[in-house]
């Protein structure tokens, strides 16, 4: 694998800017990994773990004026965006060093000896420990929040995991730079810089799902990208968890006496969330099912003013303006798709936004229309006009998993009349959060936020947002009739760490 240079390259022109690293090889892969699996002990105390992150969102903090220049050179997401987003990105730092300090992600349960029981109980003892070396890949269109130090990183490294990210190609240089701090966070907490690696490449990102001591990883990207690497972590000598989010259409299911009530309203809504960062969100709504009739005409022309107002932007680097120009049109081709705003080209480096309108009875079985249940990456979203509440649900039935699903209800359907509850127990097991009368795009980094959903939209359970996802890094261990001298002092009786446990069937806090 020959070194190749990696270069910073501004999104607004398509020029190159800086060369900031070089690919990484093969022999430098490994000895990335090597130098993070042999930091694994300097995380194993909980207070300096904590330490650590609160640290790292400190000094992150410290250099936000220029962090946010350099992201908003190579991504040309803004000021504004940016800013909000390494703040969230530094809220999660410290919210997983609570979490941390806690310890209840340990699960401490402890049964003591008892022969009355059928079979009998011997002295068990279950807690959780790090899986080792976990690699994170980095998102292209989140680059604070779900790259270098971005959810994926804090939760392994609260968790006890040294990490070793695969930068983005689209923000290289900042990803040098935030690997720069954290690094400067370790070593103040006498952790060695080594706890964080960071690589460049296609290849490399290959060879590091396929290294020996890597134990886990997680990404955030394409179906394709994202089922490339599953499928190599899976076929792996010893196979490892793969926690992937891949793509979401993001259905939303307008009922038909909600658009009577407020169509204008759920019109501005859509096209607010829809053009939101140039539509680069992963959980921005794909697909709308909205009432053919009057009142859907009303949404329509809502969302067409809106539409129509919104500015053209940069979208995160030319093949994806590229794939997003191609992906329209094909769509756009299409017989009886009709297009009130025209999404494409907006300038030589833009594009523009719009939406696209189909009869909800060509997407109820398979063929050419099955185009239109893809994603697509960028401003457009398709409204699929339905006559009646049967094609709704033969059209749900036939979408993948998705990150999110939401439905516009009426005052009285919000109120427990008419088809609310029915919808939302159809929507259930398409996505991982079910919304009513929002917008899915913001992802709240709350305990209760779940970003996750049925494949394609993830490859496991878990959420990658929120305080659960330390979950993904973690696996269960118990000691069967093991003396208390030998054992981790978060499963003796005494409880010298103070932690949250259930003990002999009791909780304990």
């Amino acid at each position: 694998m020959a070194a190749a240079p990696v270069w910073s390259v501004d999104p607004r022109t398509g020029k190159q800017r800086e060369q900031v690293a070089v690919e990484a090889t093969a022999e430098e892969v490994d000895t990335t990994v090597r130098a993070a699996h042999e930091a694994r002990g300097a995380l194993v105390d909980r207070t300096v773990r904590s330490a650590f992150l609160r640290t790292a969102a400190d000094l992150l903090e410290g250099a936000r004026d220029h962090l946010v220049e350099a992201a908003d050179a190579e991504t040309a997401l803004g000021p504004v965006r940016l800013t909000g987003e390494l703040a969230r990105t530094c809220f999660q730092l410290r919210a997983f060093a609570d979490i941390v300090d806690e310890g209840a992600f340990l699960d401490v349960v402890i049964n003591h000896p008892d022969d009355t029981a059928t079979p009998p109980i011997p002295d068990l003892r279950r807690y959780k420990v790090p899986l080792g070396v976990v690699a994170v890949y980095s998102a292209s269109n989140f680059p604070f929040a779900f790259s270098v130090a971005g959810g994926d990183t804090a939760s392994a490294l609260g968790a006890g995991n040294p990490v070793v990210v695969k930068a983005h190609p689209d923000h290289p240089g900042l990803s040098e730079l935030v690997a720069s701090v954290l690094r400067r966070a370790a070593v103040e907490h006498g952790i060695p810089e080594g706890v964080v690696g960071l690589v460049h490449g296609f290849e490399a990102g290959l060879e590091l799902v396929r290294h020996p001591l890597v134990s886990a990883a997680g990404f955030t990207g394409s179906i394709r990208g994202g089922r490339a690497l599953f499928d190599a972590a899976a076929a792996r000598p010893v196979p490892i968890p793969f926690h992937g989010e891949l793509g979401s259409l993001n259905p939303v299911v307008v009922t038909e006496a909600a658009a009577a009530e407020r169509a204008e309203a759920i019109g501005a809504g859509l096209a607010g969330s829809m053009t939101l960062g140039v539509g680069q969100f992963c959980v921005k709504p794909g697909l709308v099912l909205a009432p053919a009739g009057a009142a859907g005409d009303r949404l329509v022309k809502s969302l067409t003013d809106a539409v129509s107002d919104t500015d053209s932007g940069v979208l995160l680097d030319h093949r994806m303006r590229d794939n997003f120009i191609a992906g329209v049109a094909e769509r756009a081709e299409l017989p009886e798709v009709e297009t009130p705003v025209t999404p494409g080209a907006g300038g030589e480096h833009t594009v523009s936004p719009g939406f696209l309108t189909v009869a909800a009875q060509k997407l109820t079985s398979a063929g050419s229309y099955d185009l239109l249940l893809e994603e697509c990456f960028g401003p457009v979203t398709v409204v699929a006009r339905y006559e009646d509440d049967a094609e709704v649900r033969e059209v749900l039935s036939r979408l993948p998993g998705n990150l999110t699903a939401t439905v516009q209800l009426s005052e009285e359907e919000a109120a427990g009349q008419g088809r609310g509850a029915e919808i939302l127990a159809e929507l259930t097991p398409l996505a991982g959060r079910v919304l009513v009368n929002g917008w899915p795009t913001g992802v709240a980094v709350a305990a209760a936020q779940h970003h996750g959903g049925p494949y394609p939209a993830t490859t496991s359970t878990s959420t990658s947002v929120g305080g659960t996802a330390i979950e993904r890094w973690l696996r269960p261990v118990a000691y069967q009739n093991a003396p208390e001298a030998l054992l981790p002092p978060e499963l003796r009786d005494d409880n010298p760490l103070g932690l949250p446990r259930r003990f002999d069937g009791r909780l304990e806090r």
